[in-house]
């Protein structure tokens, strides 16, 4: 017989009960918490409080729910929001998308890789580009696109507290790394192709879905 998936009252019920551990872990005064295996604890609700808020999300879109509500309520916008948790049909195959990301040094790469660009180490750079970028990525056309940012923003100053966000959109591999500029923050986006090759390499305004 095939598997069926946990229903939301048993997550929920699962949920409480990992909730439940952890904080007597944190609650016990007679013995110190070994922080190690809090951090595990901590990571096994994280890891089960996605399981319930997905499983919410899709209750709410079959109750007929738009995105644009969802997204209203977890702050983000309606396409972050399918981002994170619709289920795309591929239109070339009739077959849900596959939103797996497989780069396991995605986020790394794309660090290094903007890096180089911001700094001018534009040989370095280009040896992550497929053809079209390569192509179409001239030192004229980066020269263009950073002083439209500076005219914006101003000077860079650095890479953003926060961690890269990495996910899967069709067939590539998408990056997001935040960067601080003298007047404002922005962020950089890095497409990598089913190649691991640099498919697009924008900066953005942080807002941008």
């Amino acid at each position: 017989m095939p598997e069926t998936s946990p229903s939301l009252s048993e997550l929920s019920a699962l949920l409480a009960e990992r909730s439940s551990v952890l904080a007597g872990a944190l609650g016990s005064p007679l013995a110190p918490p070994a922080y190690l295996d809090l951090v595990r604890r901590s990571r096994d609700v994280d890891d089960m409080a996605e399981q319930v808020l997905r499983l919410c999300v899709q209750q709410a879109r079959d109750a007929g729910h738009t995105w644009q509500e969802i997204g209203d309520l977890l702050g983000v916008t309606r396409q972050a929001a399918f981002q994170r948790f619709g289920k795309p049909i591929d239109p070339r195959t009739g077959e849900p998308m596959d939103k797996t990301v497989h780069m396991t040094d995605a986020a790394e790469r794309a660090v290094g890789i903007v890096e180089d660009v911001l700094e001018g180490r534009m040989e370095r750079a280009r040896r992550s580009f497929n053809d079209e970028v390569l192509a179409a990525f001239t030192d004229e056309v980066r020269g263009s696109g950073l002083a439209t940012v500076a005219g914006l923003v101003g000077a860079f100053e650095g890479f953003g507290e926060a961690e890269p966000f990495v996910r899967r959109i069709g067939d590539h591999t998408v990056v997001d790394v935040p960067l601080r500029y003298e007047a404002g923050d922005m962020k950089a986006r890095v497409a990598f192709d089913t190649d691991e090759k640099v498919a697009g390499i924008f900066i953005l305004a942080p807002e941008t879905p």
